[in-house]
């Protein structure tokens, strides 16, 4: 299958009228009340914050000159969250286009995936192009197409270890980042590259690759040569620590996208023999997508809009600060037009939910293989 031959219908009039007047609304929500659909104040204050919880910690590593090997962990672990909340709530609004309207406020901010051992042009096609284009859709999505010891589809073919992922896929969930900065973003260049997706960042595939080399190496030279050497810590201290600020930043960054999409009464749709799909893309993105924890104003503001999932697909040229204003009005049009709209009260529910999901796709019972 390729992302090219993947056609959404325009055609339902039921759909077209509900997409229509949804983009209606929220445009009236901006222009009446005479905000910008990009960020505002508290947008700036979060970026400061959420890089201070990872650069300072960072910081008194380097020059804090203290010995005690606990604390030099600890400090590396709160540089883990401090990553988690880079990536879901200043890397990602920023590489998205809504930090800012100038393009170029955007790519300096989008350019922190960097600090996260990551690259920004492979992530922009991984997550806008293909997640968001595709999402859920297998051999498109790649979000659903992680190693082979996880099953995230009913459509990937089920193998035997597949019965246990929903008690083993957790400790690797906390791999994630680590494979960012050691092979997934040359295995992407590659792919990226033939399928030419590059083009698609305004990239060659040899000025991608030359930006990975570089980024990579400056990253492991500032993130942990300048630790090794400078710490008063044994070297192997200084990787341990590397390790687990990587295990808890992956970690809480799959704990919240995953949940969102891997869940029992999400849809995994695939097109018809002539690539055509069966909604359209508004209807499909409602289909395949799930809101949690809408109360819960902390965990809001920590993963970056991102539990109104819903919200950010259907809308993702809106800064994640305005998803709570307008998830209300997503809500409502979607119930008259007798539309899906799914939500989980909590964080904790969403992740017994994807808990659920990845035992029923371990399950002969439950599972589907159409591939």
């Amino acid at each position: 299958m390729t992302f090219k031959g993947v056609r959404f219908p325009k055609n339902k009039t039921n759909q077209r009228e509900f997409i229509s007047e949804l983009k209606s609304r929220v445009n009236d929500y901006f222009t009446d009340n005479r905000i910008s659909r990009y960020a505002n104040f508290s947008m700036i204050f979060k970026t400061i914050a959420m890089l201070s919880f990872y650069l300072v910690p960072f910081a008194v590593i380097l020059f804090g000159g203290i010995g005690a090997v606990w604390l030099h962990i600890l400090l590396w672990c709160m540089m883990g969250v401090g990553m988690a909340g880079i990536g879901l709530s200043v890397m990602h609004d920023a590489n998205h286009g809504t930090y800012s309207r100038k393009p170029w406020v955007n790519k300096w901010i989008g350019s922190s995936m960097y600090l996260l051992g990551g690259n920004p042009t492979s992530w922009r096609i991984q997550h806008n192009v293909l997640h968001h284009s595709f999402t859920n859709i297998e051999g498109l999505d790649e979000d659903i197409s992680p190693v082979g010891l996880l099953r995230f589809s009913p459509h990937k073919p089920l193998l035997p270890i597949h019965k246990y992922q929903h008690w083993y896929a957790w400790p690797l969930y906390g791999l994630m980042t680590m494979m960012w900065v050691l092979t997934k973003d040359f295995k992407q260049v590659k792919r990226y590259g033939q399928l030419k997706l590059t083009q698609t960042q305004g990239k060659t595939y040899k000025s991608h690759l030359v930006d990975v080399i570089f980024s990579k190496v400056f990253y492991y030279l500032i993130i942990l040569v300048l630790p090794i050497i400078l710490a008063p810590i044994a070297w192997y201290w200084v990787i341990l620590g590397f390790v687990c600020m990587h295990f808890i930043g992956g970690f809480i960054l799959t704990c919240v996208f995953q949940p969102a999409h891997v869940v029992p009464f999400t849809s995994f749709p695939l097109p018809d023999d002539k690539g055509s799909m069966e909604n359209s893309f508004a209807i499909h993105e409602l289909s395949t997508t799930s809101n949690f924890a809408p109360k819960n104003k902390w965990l809001s503001w920590f993963v970056g809009g991102l539990n109104y999932q819903i919200e950010h697909h259907l809308f993702p040229n809106v800064c994640h600060v305005h998803y709570a204003k307008i998830s209300k009005i997503v809500k409502e049009t979607a119930k008259e037009y007798d539309l899906p709209y799914y939500s989980l009260p909590s964080f904790r529910s969403a992740l017994a939910a994807h808990f659920t999901m990845l035992r029923q796709l371990g399950d002969p019972r439950y599972a589907v293989q159409e591939i």
